[in-house]
């Protein structure tokens, strides 16, 4: 049967935006179910129109990983690269991801973190530096966890590239619409995996919510992070990619907070911050500032060079029993 343009602009009428006050009986016992907490991993958010299969995203994936390790500064630190993926797989294995995840640290200032299709996961030092516990870098972490597991990036890109038929004069039929698919898929350009929708965002916000609090940590945290994050950026040479696209604004923060007192069931404890938490931050901060004493830090332009007065240039002693900080609500 043919299919014209306004059948393909029909297949992208549909919604991925999490819980709304005006939706049905039915459709919020829908949504309750994808974003039951207790079905972590079973929920199927991940579901809708994708022109690639889990292999083709790892594939694919896997070929813009390359890209970025060719073009950008891995950090060669041991310690610092087995905490981070170690929180990260913590994050993955307390979400709905169907893929493994390969995480690595990127030796950059900028206020960041990516993850691209197929479980390639990247986390900025300037991100560690800026949190303040662990619970706020893993709310970061779980947030773009979250993309992977939804399959935004690939599910974005298919809305693209049905627009692109849409607006084409031609119809397609059979084997020859398989073919217009299959040459559109190889010429997306690797930003089409990086930009999301607001829908995507928002989805996120709510997964990563979710993600953070299945793993132990208070959710809450991703709130306090961005929020402090908004007044820093007023401030001159602050270098903040995190969410660019889509701040982290007033509505977004209504909603996160809506979200975490009628959707998550208040616990006694969360963990808040650990010891490994400060000793890896203080070790980064400590490189940081050896670097500023050698020079490799360019001073000149906007770029800040993260060097802080009241930062002790060697990790300071802990005396704890190394157990995580735990906070009641």
């Amino acid at each position: 049967m043919p299919r014209t343009a306004s059948d393909f602009q029909r297949l992208l009428q549909f919604d991925t935006s999490p819980p709304a006050a005006s939706l049905t009986s039915k459709g919020a016992s829908k949504v309750k179910t994808k974003y039951d907490i207790t079905k972590i991993g079973e929920r199927g958010v991940e579901k809708g129109i994708n022109f690639y299969s889990l292999q083709a995203e790892q594939a694919l994936g896997r070929e813009l990983a390359q890209e970025i390790e060719a073009n950008c500064k891995l950090l060669e630190d041991p310690v610092v690269n087995e905490y981070i993926n170690r929180l990260g797989q913590r994050l993955v294995m307390h979400s709905d991801a169907k893929i493994p995840f390969t995480i690595k640290v990127l030796d950059s200032e900028e206020v960041n973190a990516f993850a691209l299709p197929g479980g390639y996961f990247y986390v900025n030092t300037g991100l560690i530096l800026a949190a303040e516990t662990e619970a706020e870098l893993a709310g970061v972490m779980a947030h773009e966890i979250a993309h992977v597991a939804a399959r935004h990036g690939t599910r974005g890109a298919t809305r693209s590239q049905i627009w692109n038929l849409a607006s084409m004069s031609l119809v397609f039929v059979g084997g020859p619409v398989g073919m217009a698919l299959r040459e559109v898929s190889n010429i997306a350009m690797p930003m089409t995996f990086m930009k999301f929708s607001r829908g995507f965002e928002r989805e996120a916000d709510l997964l990563g919510i979710e993600y953070e609090y299945a793993a132990g940590y208070d959710p809450e945290s991703f709130i306090d992070f961005f929020e402090r994050i908004a007044v820093q950026r007023k401030k001159p040479n602050f270098l903040a990619r995190a969410f660019a696209s889509h701040p982290m604004n007033d509505d977004r923060i209504h909603r996160a907070q809506k979200e975490i007192s009628t959707m998550l069931p208040e616990q006694d404890q969360y963990v808040v911050n650990t010891s490994e938490f400060d000793e890896v931050k203080a070790r980064l901060m400590q490189m940081v500032n050896a670097k500023a004493k050698l020079g490799m830090i360019d001073r000149g332009g906007n770029k800040p060079t993260l060097h802080r007065r009241d930062q002790e240039q060697t990790p300071p002693e802990d005396n704890s029993d190394d157990r995580p900080t735990l906070q009641r609500r």
